[in-house]
């Protein structure tokens, strides 16, 4: 929480003015008062107030002078906000090496899991698309607020080939930034999950660059161990397939996103659910003047019912 005018917090200097202004009546009261020789006897028969029954009142009260001083100087709180017409494209390598089981069940499994969670996770109004590639782009699902399209289209993605991750990109852009899209485009970003090196197509950080031009951030999520490995091939050895965590945080960095490594299923999906609440809504400051004014009056109400009801009058 953030304060616009804190110089209203002097205020609070009331609260100890009020304490001596107390302490200083009272004691006037005490000097001046007339003493019967029958009152202490009074006071044994009548008993003793508690003492905490003499601070309800000034604790109410000053506690209302606190919430007043908050509230004059303007209190303002960081809240997400959703943003309007946002789409995010979520890029999926579906190579051969994501059939690799160093990620439970598999890295493609693990893949389609967080893919699901992060649907779970994103605004209503955010639209969603989702592209596969391998040695090539597989499949496009431009971006849609149908979350059981995007469901369906991840469920039969299959692993196999080589990883064109340049090209995937490209293709991400173009259907996030059509040729025929107005001037003001609305807020778009790509989330990349990848477990290796580009084999084939164009350079991913010349993308990168284009995709920043266009207002476009690119995350990534390199997704794998360095001990992972993998069987192309019946009888063949298992090929290790670490990924490459250099090259995607060199995309996010030159566009401007956020670089993540995920070693485990857990892993990945906090990441993606992260993602989702960060690309999907925008902080904004708003002001909660009112409420704390409002529980100022509560309180003051509260320190005269207090008073009245220990003295049958407002005496705090």
């Amino acid at each position: 929480m953030t304060l616009k005018d804190p110089i209203f917090l002097l205020t609070l200097l009331l609260i100890p003015l009020g304490i001596a202004a107390a302490r200083l009546a009272r004691s006037r009261r005490r000097r001046f008062a007339v003493r019967l020789p029958t009152a202490g006897m009074a006071a044994r028969l009548v008993g003793r107030e508690p003492a905490w029954r003499r601070l309800v009142a000034p604790i109410f009260t000053a506690a209302s002078v606190l919430a007043i001083s908050v509230a004059l100087s303007r209190p303002e709180v960081t809240v997400a906000v959703p943003v309007e017409r946002a789409s995010v494209m979520l890029v999926t390598d579906a190579s051969g090496s994501m059939r690799a089981e160093d990620v439970s069940p598999t890295r493609l499994d693990a893949a389609k899991n967080a893919v699901g969670e992060f649907l779970d996770q994103a605004p209503e109004q955010m639209r969603v698309g989702l592209l596969s590639y391998s040695s090539s782009v597989e499949g496009v699902e431009n971006p849609t607020t149908d979350r059981q399209q995007i469901r369906d289209a991840i469920s039969s993605i299959d692993a196999g080939g080589g990883t064109a991750t340049g090209d995937a990109l490209a293709a991400a852009i173009e259907a996030l930034r059509p040729a025929n899209e107005s001037k003001n485009p609305a807020p778009a970003a790509i989330l990349l999950l990848s477990d290796g090196m580009t084999s084939g197509g164009v350079d991913p950080i010349g993308v990168a660059r284009e995709a920043k031009a266009k207002g476009i951030s690119i995350s990534t999520v390199a997704l794998g161990t360095p001990d992972g490995t993998v069987q192309l091939a019946p009888g063949q050895w298992p090929m290790r397939v670490p990924p490459d965590p250099e090259t995607l945080r060199a995309i996010a960095e030159v566009s401007g996103g956020e670089a993540f490594t995920a070693d485990d299923a857990s892993k990945l999906s906090d990441v993606y659910k992260q993602m989702s609440s960060k690309l999907g809504t925008r902080p904004e400051q708003r002001e909660v003047s009112a409420g704390f004014a409002g529980l100022a009056a509560v309180l003051l109400m509260a320190g005269t019912a207090a008073a009245l009801r220990r003295r049958g009058r407002v005496a705090l």
